[in-house]
């Protein structure tokens, strides 16, 4: 358990030693809710719907934890390069624990930075229903970084190069980002877009995200979770199974 949390914290002191990395990793979330968010403000009131802005403030939030999750996986190629990996692994201790320290380290810098958007989007004028409702949302983070954590860790688990890595990311990760429904109401899809949302796990971690902080969740908080706890044992016992195989 303690070579687990050296691994752990190993993670947190890296994003925490590196501002330019916090800063420069806040500047998506920000432009997607002041550009999105002011800018379609007027027509989504004028549709009748309310607050644009409190409507996207839990898609971003689930942004900015899905392209810090999974692309904390590149952390594994960088080590392989540089040979950390290698010295991890020859220690006395099984790659399951390796990778799960690892996935825990990266899941909850991911969720530090939803944190850190989550109070953004408030000073710009996100409003939460309750106040009450942050705690069991920063649960909800955590759960759908661990997810993504998961998914970058089995990737990089199979690739040698960081390039081939950020390749295959962005054909998965801007899908997942924009058929998640962060930008647009669940309700009233088309048939193909709704199966599609149904298939991506971030759009239960959107939705319930939206239904603790605003009450506008689609799906139910009880199935959210539900989706979002089982594929993230899918995806640990995935990236489990093929960072056993990592050749060094």
């Amino acid at each position: 358990m303690k070579k687990i949390y050296i691994l752990w914290l190993r993670q947190i002191k890296r994003y925490l030693r590196s501002k330019s990395r916090i800063v420069g990793s806040l500047a998506q979330p920000l432009l997607f809710l002041l550009a999105l968010g002011y800018g379609f403000g007027s027509v989504y009131q004028k549709a009748g719907e309310g607050n644009y802005l409190n409507f996207l403030a839990p898609g971003i939030i689930g942004m900015s934890i899905l392209f810090t999750s999974v692309f904390s996986g590149m952390e594994v190629i960088w080590d392989r390069q540089f040979g950390f990996l290698k010295e991890t692994l020859v220690a006395p201790m099984s790659r399951f624990s390796i990778m799960i320290g690892r996935t825990l380290g990266g899941a909850t810098v991911a969720t530090l930075q939803g944190v850190l958007v989550m109070l953004i989007s408030i000073l710009f004028g996100f409003h939460p229903a309750s106040w009450f409702a942050l705690l069991p949302a920063v649960f909800i983070m955590f759960l759908t970084a661990l997810l993504f954590t998961s998914l970058g860790t089995m990737i990089a688990s199979f690739l040698d190069d960081m390039q081939g890595f950020q390749l295959i990311m962005n054909f998965l990760v801007m899908p997942l980002f924009f058929l998640s429904g962060a930008l647009f109401p669940l309700q009233g899809l088309p048939t193909a877009l709704g199966i599609i949302a149904r298939i991506d796990p971030l759009s239960y971690g959107i939705d319930a995200l939206r239904g603790l902080l605003i009450n506008a969740g689609h799906y139910g908080l009880g199935m959210d979770i539900l989706v979002l706890g089982a594929v993230t044992l899918l995806f640990l016992s995935l990236g489990s199974y093929f960072f056993k195989k990592v050749q060094i």
